[in-house]
């Protein structure tokens, strides 16, 4: 049995959820904040027999798409008086960070 770990972009974990329930995955959702930006990402818990781990990998790279953002960058260390005019950068948002890790025992109470 595998533990597969996905830090997806929290605009990505709804649909992600909704598509490993309707193929009987089991999933935990943790809210989680991190990442270059420190925007809302959700980490997901999801527990697989090893001959189905591809099937969730699958479905985590199906439904975690990377798109671009603007982002004004954070404001230098300025003197008094001075002026900062940001300039929005272009960054690449979402997509998904998965672990997969080995489960000696599993309980379901």
């Amino acid at each position: 049995m595998k533990l597969i770990l996905s830090i997806v972009n929290r605009d990505d974990s709804n649909a992600l959820v909704d598509s490993l329930m309707r193929r009987g995955y089991r999933a935990t959702v943790i809210s989680t904040t991190g990442g270059f930006l420190r925007e809302g990402n959700a980490t997901i818990l999801i527990g697989a027999e090893d001959p189905k781990v591809d099937e969730v990998l699958q479905l985590v790279k199906e439904g975690c798409h990377t798109r671009t953002q603007f982002v004004n960058p954070l404001p230098p260390v300025m003197e008094p008086g001075e002026l900062y005019m940001p300039t929005p950068v272009e960054v690449q948002v979402g997509g998904a960070t998965v672990f997969v890790l080995n489960v000696d025992t599993f309980h379901r109470f």
